[in-house]
């Protein structure tokens, strides 16, 4: 086999291995509108959070519910997740 072929193989399998790994709590299009500040470090209000929560597609809802529920996708945004259930009713 030629070593060029593997290596561009190896290089495609990083990328889209990479790509999987990324999810929507990774996305800042969606996680904006539950902040206060450009930089996310500041959350809405409960009641603020709540109406962001409202309005999002059910899709969006399932997919961040699912993603703070893994322990491995939660970990950095651990005090959003606590909110985000909280919202839920599953905390």
């Amino acid at each position: 086999m030629n070593i060029r072929t593997v290596c561009l193989g190896v290089l495609a399998a990083t990328v889209i291995g990479g790509s999987a790994l990324a999810g929507i709590l990774d996305e800042p299009k969606m996680m904006a509108p539950f902040f206060t500040d450009k930089t996310m470090k500041t959350m809405k209000a409960d009641a603020d959070m709540k109406k962001v929560w409202a309005k999002m597609s059910k899709k969006h809802q399932a997919a961040m519910m699912k993603e703070c529920q893994d322990a491995a996708m939660s970990k950095p945004h651990a005090e959003f997740c606590a909110k985000l259930n909280a919202l839920a009713g599953k905390a």
